[in-house]
């Protein structure tokens, strides 16, 4: 591949809902411009994008890809993303680096809530944006409905480029708005001039309309020659849509079928014509030595630099990092700082991947996008750069994972080899988090939603042969007493030598402190136990916290007093006075009113306002308390109660369903309260074997 300085370089990311047709576009665009001589297909398994088993396998993205085609003497790197929201993660690491989006809408499907959050994303990031309509060779797509609801959803900036016509209820051509000019498909991407149809005319007025009077309000004099009835030339609109595309004035909307490469080619032309090239975008990081602002903006003669936004850790392909060059130009065999990590870096050579198909070149420009191979403890999010401008750049922000399951391996002696594979997969996706629980003896994965745990899950078994099972995690339930009790524990027992001789009078009573599991006093007189036995007293109660006797759950807020006792001077111990204090506690618990307390969270649940009466009663059904209700920009709502833990499992699966995908939850630890009596007794039921013993 050759080399492209910045202004001849696209970054630009496929956004969209699940199924729109991102990766058949991009594999189309990768057909048209060379890059393959046949075209693959989602449903074949042979696309350039979706090289992975798992993404083959389910039929849809799971990593963001780069496919870099070259057009118009243009290089485009195009950013593949997945569209299902388990794999948010992906997207967020993408639109990080892009310079433009491309926000695919499926015409058959029409407007979906991945739209909309791919919209968000671009709010958010400010970036220029198109939107391009797939599937119109499908005979009962009204393209004219989905330009209504963008414009019905995002406003005035919404204009169409293009018209679809059609002849017979086929897909036939397109009408160019700018140029009020039709053009009718011949084949692979060509096309040659035809009429504009009737039926179209009172539309194309329309939506032109719109175009001019964004090109109008780019400059005063544009405006009054806009009055006064003058026409625009070609030229004229095309440079002001590229002002208004660049500063998110107007959204453009194309449409086709790249599935028989229809509107593709124009797509491509539009990128290189419209959309920014690295250098329009800034870029700013920290310069740690000077403590200063580092302007980088993708400016080729300044210091060298980079960022890793992503790694490809395959151990198929080998380990690759994915960078973004904010500055300077790198070139093989430079040497650099990792500016995290404190290391020198030799980089070796230089790659552009399509997918995962590796291809060396010579130098990477600001602005572009390359990987390097084999760089020791370069990881995602870490800054490059020379050691007399050692810039850090900000670390994308990824989505927090609230969803958990408890895995425990298949094969007995795989602990080892499956931490060993989840660190690995954890390079790759920055999105899940595998715990080791250790107070309630269980190990979880976290992830932004079941599809993307049981994904992890597959590739562990393909990859790195182990297996693992999913289950419901245990919930950190703690005992604790409600009154007062005084018990005596004796230990006595002869074994033909010495004997064992342990007696202990002690009082039981809430501490009244939550967070710590017991207070321990003293209030023996006249040396009915030694002081020397009173550390064995202590420890024999640190003992019965881990698994109290109601339900075999960790003990909290217990006081225990040791005031009265006796010893043998012969047969007492250490030991014997353990386990009379073991004997102690188990009755003393059991008298003073014993109580299961359940772990409370607060749960933040975003929805659009439609969902709030549904989402309200959902968590009036989990036992939730509303803590209020504040309206949040553009028609949503963030609702705040406190739900028992118990209560939350598969809750991600089930807003989802509620809100059509719409809605977004995180919750934190708030505090324990007493649970219900049917939850206690379910609870006490379901574990009466671990009574007594430790967890398995």
């Amino acid at each position: 591949m050759d080399v492209y300085r910045t202004d001849r370089v696209r970054n630009v990311v496929l956004l969209g809902h699940g199924g729109a047709g991102k990766t058949t576009l991009a594999e189309a665009m990768a057909y048209l411009s060379g890059v393959t001589n046949r075209m693959g297909s989602v449903a074949d398994g042979n696309t350039l994008s979706d090289y992975d088993k798992e993404e083959i396998r389910r039929k849809f993205s799971i990593s963001t890809s780069v496919i870099p085609v070259e057009w118009d003497k243009n290089k485009i790197n195009v950013l593949d993303t997945p569209g299902y929201f388990d794999f948010v993660g992906e997207v967020e690491e993408a639109v990080g680096v892009a310079d433009a989006a491309i926000i695919v809408v499926s015409g058959k499907d029409g407007v979906q809530v991945g739209t909309e959050k791919a919209w968000d994303f671009c709010e958010e990031h400010n970036l220029p944006r198109m939107i391009f309509v797939t599937e119109m060779d499908n005979d009962d797509v009204s393209y004219r409905e989905v330009v209504e609801k963008l414009q019905e959803l995002f406003g005035k900036k919404i204009a169409p480029l293009h018209m679809p016509i059609r002849e017979n209820g086929k897909f036939v051509g397109y009408v160019n708005i700018v140029k009020k000019a039709g053009r009718r498909y011949i084949a692979k991407g060509r096309k040659e001039e035809c009429p504009v149809p009737d039926y179209l005319k009172e539309y194309l007025d329309k939506y032109r309309e719109t175009l001019l009077e964004s090109v109008a309000e780019t400059s005063d004099e544009y405006m009054d020659r806009y009055f006064s009835g003058d026409e625009f030339s070609v030229a004229e609109i095309s440079a002001a849509l590229a002002t208004n595309i660049d500063e998110c004035a107007i959204v453009p909307v194309c449409m086709g079928s790249p599935v028989n490469l229809q509107g593709v080619s124009n797509l491509l032309d539009d990128i290189c014509e419209y959309f920014p090239d690295p250098s329009k975008r800034p870029c700013t990081g920290i310069n740690t030595k000077t403590n200063e602002m580092f302007e980088a903006n993708y400016d080729f003669q300044k210091a060298k630099s980079a960022y890793v936004w992503k790694t490809i850790s395959d151990p198929f392909i080998g380990k690759y990092s994915l960078i973004k060059v904010c500055s300077g130009t790198l070139k093989s065999d430079d040497t650099l700082f990792d500016v995290d990590k404190g290391n020198e870096e030799r980089l070796g050579k230089l790659y552009v991947l399509r997918g995962n198909k590796p291809t060396e070149v010579s130098e990477l420009f600001a602005g572009d996008i390359g990987a390097l191979a084999k760089l020791g403890d370069v990881s995602t999010g870490d800054s490059l750069a020379t050691k007399q401008t050692l810039v850090s750049y900000p670390k994308t922000l990824l989505s927090v994972p609230y969803t958990a399951k408890r895995y425990k391996a298949v094969n007995k002696g795989d602990d080892d080899k499956i931490a060993q594979a989840l660190a690995k997969l954890a390079i790759e996706d920055r999105t899940f988090r595998n715990v080791i629980d250790s107070a309630n003896h269980q190990s979880l994965l976290y992830g932004i939603g079941d599809q993307q745990i049981e994904v992890i899950k597959s590739k562990l078994e393909d990859r790195y042969k182990v297996k693992i099972e999913l289950s419901e995690p245990k919930v950190a339930f703690r005992e604790t007493i409600r009154k007062k009790s005084d018990v005596e524990g004796k230990y006595k027992k002869q074994t033909g030598g010495h004997g064992q001789y342990g007696d202990v009078k002690m009082r039981f009573e809430p501490s009244g402190n939550m967070d710590e599991p017991y207070e321990f006093a003293i209030e023996v007189v006249g040396g009915a136990v030694p002081k020397n036995y009173y550390p064995a007293v202590e420890k024999g109660l640190a003992e019965c916290m881990d698994a109290g006797p109601l339900a075999g759950y960790p003990v909290v807020g217990v006081k225990a007093t040791l005031y009265d006792g006796s010893y043998h001077p012969v047969d007492s111990s250490e030991q014997a006075f353990k386990t009379a204090t073991h004997m102690a506690f188990k009755d003393g618990f059991m008298k003073a009113d014993p109580v299961l307390l359940e772990p409370i969270v607060t749960l933040r649940v975003k929805v659009k306002d439609q969902y709030t009466g549904d989402v309200m009663g959902d968590l009036n059904k989990r036992r939730g308390r509303v803590l209020g209700m504040n309206p949040d920009k553009n028609g949503t709502t963030v609702i705040e109660a406190d739900v028992p833990q118990t209560e939350i499992y598969g809750y991600g699966t089930v807003l989802r369903s509620m809100t059509g995908g719409s809605g977004d939850f995180s919750y934190e630890f708030a505090r324990y309260e007493q649970a219900p009596a049917d939850v206690q007794k379910k609870q006490i039921e379901a574990r009466a074997d671990k009574v007594g013993r430790d967890e398995d």
